[in-house]
């Protein structure tokens, strides 16, 4: 049986992802209150987490607004899903290390930027 911080995590993703049978919620409660793992489709991890983490974030505040209503706190975990079972251990990722793959893409690209304004500022105009 779910509870409701389950089903509304569960409604909400699968509104946004092109594979809403693949969405699974589980939850666990420990000291630091309620986690709830989001495992989502391979294909479906971008529309989930969103530019910048915009879309992941919005879903973690709807559910701090969920967890005054119920007095509690609530984490979420958002990681893929494979096919295998054996191999989930291994190739499901959480968010921080997409976010981490990501900016180590474009820091070669920020240190153009960088030097390129800095010869800028050097100009005499």
């Amino acid at each position: 049986m779910s509870t409701i911080d389950q089903q509304f995590v569960e409604y909400v993703v699968k509104l946004l992802v092109m594979h809403p049978e693949d969405v699974v919620v589980e939850r666990e409660i420990d000291e630091k209150g309620v986690l709830l793992t989001l495992k989502v489709n391979d294909a479906d991890i971008g529309r989930v987490i969103g530019r910048r983490g915009f879309t992941a974030q919005s879903l973690r505040n709807l559910l701090r607004s969920l967890g005054v209503k119920n007095n509690a706190r609530y984490n979420l975990k958002i990681t893929n899903t494979t096919n295998s079972e054996d191999d989930s251990e291994k190739s499901s990722h959480s968010v921080d290390d997409s976010i981490d793959k990501t900016v180590e893409k474009h820091s070669n690209f920020a240190d153009m930027s960088r030097k390129e304004l800095a010869e800028l500022d050097d100009l005499d105009i």
